[in-house]
């Protein structure tokens, strides 16, 4: 045995004996993963919006490490939660954008997903809600889905004429209450089912993954969370109108100053959209608590791994820009949160960058499985056990084929397919107003930075592939 295989089988011996058996007669930890879709930093413990009420992600947060500086592989439902599934970049896969169907990649073809190796380890693994991009669910890694393997989402119910909010050719770019309560919504009922399955008492370890749909849009969610942020009072983002004079084109394109922003403001609705996304928020943080209290009250609290993420983060008008689809600091940064008993410690904040690739060689870490060498993520295992450990790698986002943003703790460096760059010092411009790329004096910065960018960008899988 080599030194590197015996401190591997070392640290996995320490792990596990860090988690008791809990009624289940294995000694593996089980693991809770739950996904949060279009979730930004708007979430208390974040600080990202002054308005904001998330009491139970905030409780969740401060069981373990809170990472303030995550970030996802890509800009957009399908190829961010392709990323993190398959532990492959966008680059190396070919997966860029939500038309790309990530089966039909050839590195991805066969890959084993994260769910689908904890099962060959002697896992079940369940899911329900939103766990994959809703075109393309993965019947392939789950033993059990709800509402089914190939219907991932519950339905929600819908207001009786939309668009609530007036604007023009929204599809589901709206915003308003639906009077129903709570138990009617697609979220609740994918807690529901998670709940029943931390009630159940399970015979083997278990990775059950829980998926919120919320806030993606529309933001349609009871009156009650409407009323939670009276709109007269809401606080808008701190936007710059001149914030896209020194965006190079390509940044101009993915921002579309002329789309969904003007159109916001020429019907008086950006409170409003505040509103709606802070009402999305508060009621997904509802559901959560529910899963939470049922999780404190079930057998397994001693012996389960909870992870929480979402998907990227979301525009609101910064930069002139709405949505996801964009390489910015809205855009990319997303919610990653670990607890793992006998490894993390409580109220534990980490600044380091990382991402969304990075939680399944973690996961493979924390539950003693066997290493996968193709992963291209990083274990945050070290960073779990000390938030302030060395990490010299920055975060690494990708929209569309050689687009690419790289974040560490104080730069954001941006380069286009056609070589034009952006460069944001956050130290001193944490909203990202000014371009310095152009700047001699920050050449080293660019340079250091660029080291880290992808060296494979293979063509988009299509469709026709």
């Amino acid at each position: 045995m080599n030194r590197r295989d015996f401190l591997r089988l070392s640290l996995t011996t320490s792990l596990l004996g860090a988690f008791p058996a809990q009624g289940q007669g294995k000694d593996k930890p089980n693991v809770l993963f739950i996904a949060i879709d279009d979730l930004n930093d708007w979430v208390g413990c974040l600080g990202g919006h002054p308005d904001v009420k998330t009491p139970n992600l905030d409780r969740l947060a401060a069981r373990g490490v809170l990472f303030t500086n995550a970030h996802c592989s890509a800009p957009a439902c399908n190829p961010s939660r392709a990323s993190l599934m398959t532990g492959i970049l966008p680059s190396t896969s070919g997966v860029y954008v939500n038309p790309n169907p990530w089966r039909k990649s050839p590195v991805l073809k066969n890959a084993v997903t994260l769910p689908q190796h904890f099962t060959a380890h002697g896992y079940r693994a369940a899911g329900g809600g939103k766990i994959y991009h809703g075109a393309f669910p993965d019947p392939a890694s789950w033993q059990a889905y709800f509402p089914s393997q190939v219907k991932n989402k519950p339905d929600d119910p819908m207001p009786a004429r939309r668009p609530i909010n007036g604007l023009p050719r929204t599809s589901h770019f709206d915003w308003g209450p639906v009077p129903v309560e709570d138990e009617a919504m697609g979220d609740s009922k994918v807690a529901s089912w998670a709940i029943g399955e931390l009630q159940r008492k399970h015979t083997q370890p278990f990775f059950l993954g829980c998926g919120f749909y919320r806030p993606h849009l529309p933001w349609y969610v009871p009156q009650k969370y409407f009323d939670m942020y009276p709109v007269d009072t809401v606080t808008l983002p701190n936007v710059k109108q001149d914030d896209l004079d020194d965006v190079p084109p390509l940044g101009k394109k993915m921002a579309k100053p002329q789309g969904d922003h003007r159109r916001v403001l020429q019907h008086k609705q950006w409170r409003k959209a505040v509103q709606g996304y802070l009402a999305s928020i508060s009621f997904v943080d509802a559901c959560l608590g529910r899963v939470i209290d049922a999780f404190d009250a079930s057998a397994y609290t001693d012996n389960t791994i909870i992870v929480l993420w979402s998907d990227h983060g979301w525009h609101l008008g910064e930069k002139l820009h709405w949505r996801k689809f964009a390489l910015w600091e809205e855009a990319t940064h997303n919610v990653i949160m670990m607890v793992a008993p006998g490894v993390t410690r409580s109220n534990q904040r980490c600044a380091r960058p990382v991402t969304l690739l990075d939680i399944y060689p973690t996961l493979i870490d924390l539950c003693g499985l066997k290493a996968k060498p193709e992963l291209e993520g990083k274990s945050l295992l070290p960073l779990l056990k000390d938030p302030t450990a060395p990490w010299e790698r920055p975060a690494l986002t990708t929209h569309g084929r050689n687009n690419h943003s790289l974040r560490d703790e104080r730069w954001r460096y941006t380069r286009y397919s056609d070589g034009t760059e952006e460069l944001y010092d956050h130290q001193s411009d944490p909203l990202e107003w000014t371009n310095l790329a152009k700047d001699s004096q920050y050449a080293d910065a660019k340079k250091r930075l660029a080291a880290w960018l992808p060296k494979t960008n293979v063509p988009e899988i299509t469709r026709r592939r």
